[in-house]
């Protein structure tokens, strides 16, 4: 957890216009915190591979440190005196949206930070999250779709999620009409954590008529976003925001769409991420159905049919007999193989993402690696991007 005045600095870095999160991770890795990465010279900072002085030409150290002392103390004035030595920031806002807010944040290296926005290269540094949240070690899927939903959308979601409901999956929106209420609204009735990403700070909600959702929402699951407070509503954001859509599951389902929109342009995001995308296909002649069925035939989605497809893929039904285990190399492995043979030898399966995290190697090397292995014949693929010994 940051401190204050790291906090401070980390925000105001998250105010450099056409920085980005990829090259702001760059600069933290490199330079070890935000408060150094203000304090060192733009001509080193641009020499740090893909950096250069073209996104460094707006760095303002008062500026950004005004924005976020700005920020910080809106927090201040707004915590329970009993929490303002905490650790974290527990902060009361806006009681025209409900009573009372506790908003949190977490780092991008934090334990709290969620573990699979954690491999997006181009996760947020920073993100905001009001509510009981908790995604360690759970089944997530996001479920996205057109505004305009139709009857048949709004039946398949409902009858999606009331049968997947047993193996109780984390269901991950984005709280808009259509498809994203219907999928939160199920979630609540099958008493599904539910966790909406918003496009906005957390002092607002849109669109104003799914206010009513807030307090059944934060029961079991609850709000996150990147936004601040203090930014101006901008349509733009809900682009941005649908990447941690993506990244924050294992899997992302596109219920309806038309030829363009939105949700497609989460399902590309989630297939950069490398995680699975499934699509719900639909009759030729049904507008709200085009971009599911491009989908399936461009082979960028798996089809849907029922949760069924979905437990089966991501290989969340338990296996029925247990196969022995390699123990032995018969093959000569390199360094990475080796130590990624000994990771699985102590586990029976493991995702792509959990192995790349513990075996500390990126996710697009893990993959190779794991290529390999398996053409040498010591490790075997399941469905669901999860792989164990031979």
């Amino acid at each position: 957890m940051l401190s204050k005045n790291e906090l401070r600095y980390t925000l105001a870095l998250q105010r450099i216009p056409n920085l980005g999160d990829i090259s702001a991770k760059k600069l933290l890795r490199k330079m070890g915190s935000a408060e150094a990465v203000f304090k060192e010279k733009k001509s080193n900072l641009a020499k740090i591979d893909g950096i250069g002085l073209l996104r460094l030409k707006d760095i303002n150290l008062g500026k950004q440190l005004e924005e976020a002392d700005a920020e910080l103390k809106f927090i201040e004035e707004n915590t329970d005196g009993d929490n303002r030595s905490s650790s974290k920031f527990r902060v009361k806002r806006f009681k025209t949206i409900i009573e009372e807010n506790n908003i949190e944040y977490s780092y991008f290296k934090d334990k709290t930070y969620p573990e699979k926005l954690k491999h997006c290269l181009d996760g947020p540094i920073l993100i905001f999250h009001r509510g009981n949240i908790d995604l360690a070690a759970k089944k997530i899927i996001s479920i996205v779709g057109t505004r305009k939903i139709t009857s048949y959308g709004n039946a398949f979601c409902e009858d999606f999620i009331a049968e997947i409901a047993p193996v109780n999956p984390v269901i991950v929106s984005g709280l808009a009409y259509g498809v994203d209420i219907c999928a939160h609204k199920a979630a609540i009735d099958n008493n599904l954590q539910n966790i909406a990403c918003l496009a906005h700070g957390l002092n607002q909600i849109y669109p104003k008529s799914h206010k009513k959702y807030i307090s059944k929402i934060e029961e079991n699951g609850g709000f996150i976003t990147e936004f601040w407070s203090s930014d101006i509503f901008d349509r733009n954001n809900f682009l941005k925001r649908n990447r941690i859509i993506a990244g924050l599951s294992e899997a992302t389902i596109v219920i309806e769409s038309a030829e363009k929109g939105g949700s497609l342009v989460t399902a590309d995001i989630a297939n950069s991420y490398n995680r699975e995308v499934f699509a719900v296909p639909g009759r030729a002649t049904d507008s709200q159905s085009r971009g599911c069925n491009n989908l399936i035939k461009q082979q960028k989605a798996q089809l849907l049919t029922s949760a069924a497809d979905i437990i089966y893929m991501l290989g969340w039904e338990l296996e029925k007999t247990q196969k022995p285990k390699q123990t032995q190399l018969f093959v000569e492995l390199d360094e990475d193989e080796k130590v990624v043979f000994r990771f699985l030898k102590e586990r029976e399966k493991e995702l792509l993402d959990m192995i790349a995290l513990e075996c500390n190697i990126p996710a697009y090397k893990a993959a190779s690696v794991l290529m390999n292995m398996e053409i040498k014949g010591v490790v075997r693929p399941l469905p669901g991007k999860l792989f164990q010994l031979v």
